[in-house]
């Protein structure tokens, strides 16, 4: 069956498909992400950081000086977006519940880019370290990060998150390429609330400190094709299982890396209403205060249920 429908021929999933999201026919589901609000409905008590985020948009992936290019098939990818301001985030999240657990697999054809600017750094042939040289190209080093990661709860409030970064670049514009992992649980709108922590406009939400983040790859250099308006499409296979809790495998086009020791930190204290709770995200996040692009095909999700 898989092999006789092209659209999912390009994907290797698990016995069963939980959610097959072809973003030609809308944003199926992946919403933006906003923080928690008080029972008056008040949204000025969202905290600072999470108050800005962008949402997803469905795109044509359309650019300056090509016109329109479209996604990997069909006419339309699923977007996310910064504002040009160092650290911005843009996220979509797509909200689920277990049925049991086990395997789970995420799958999606991906780009990113930095937005094509005039008159910047960049344009003057230089940035980062990157210097236009008729391959390489400055606006590779405006990009930041982008993020793919689950937001999971279950045995009477335990919840954690499997997260893996691509880190093109460190917060000072450095060139890292290296996939990174946090060691801290990502921080909450009631850790907030209990004074545990605080963060500001622009602060990195899934785990502050960089110095929190470990490399679980050596770098990978990514096809970004020279110039921030040529797009190729990248395969992404993340495999996790919930029922220990772990990351077990990521492969990125033809290379697989084993994440099965690298480590997912719980939650201290339980949380409610939160049962069985299976979501995942995207994000993007610059570093260079130049907008950044992370642009998602089609999104597969299978399990081993």
């Amino acid at each position: 069956m898989l092999a006789a429908d092209p659209a999912l021929s390009r994907f290797d999933p698990l016995p069963r498909i939980l959610t097959y999201d072809n973003f030609n026919h809308g944003t199926n589901g992946w919403t933006e992400l906003i923080g928690n609000y008080d029972g008056n409905g008040d949204l000025s008590t969202v905290d600072d950081h999470m108050r800005d985020f962008r949402p997803p948009q469905v795109s044509n992936c359309t650019f300056f000086d090509t016109g329109t290019h479209g996604a990997l098939t069909g006419d339309y990818a699923l977007k996310l977006a910064t504002r040009p301001y160092v650290g911005h985030t843009a996220v979509a999240i797509r909200r689920l519940t277990m049925a049991r657990k086990g395997l789970v697999q995420l799958e999606t054809h991906f780009t990113y880019k930095a937005e094509a600017t005039l008159g910047t750094d960049a344009a003057n042939n230089s940035f980062g370290g990157v210097t236009w040289d008729g391959n390489l190209h400055p606006s590779e080093a405006q990009f930041g990060a982008f993020t793919v990661a689950t937001d999971i709860c279950g045995d009477g409030g335990l919840r954690y998150h499997t997260v893996m970064r691509y880190r093109n670049t460190t917060v000072d514009n450095k060139l890292d390429q290296r996939w990174v992992y946090p060691v801290v649980p990502e921080p909450t709108p009631r850790e907030h609330l209990e004074g545990k922590v605080k963060l500001a406009y622009g602060d990195d939400f899934t785990a502050p400190n960089p110095d929190d983040w470990h490399p679980a790859s050596e770098p990978m250099a990514m096809c970004y094709n020279e110039v921030p308006t040529k797009v190729n499409w990248h395969y992404l296979r993340w495999l996790i299982d919930t029922d220990a809790r772990r990351n077990v495998e990521l492969q990125i086009n033809d290379t697989t890396l084993d994440l099965r020791e690298v480590p997912v930190p719980v939650y201290a204290d339980r949380y409610d209403s939160l049962e069985n709770l299976l979501n995942f995200y995207f994000s993007v996040r610059t570093h260079s205060g130049v907008r950044n692009f992370l642009y998602l095909d089609s999104v597969l999700v299978s399990v081993d249920w």
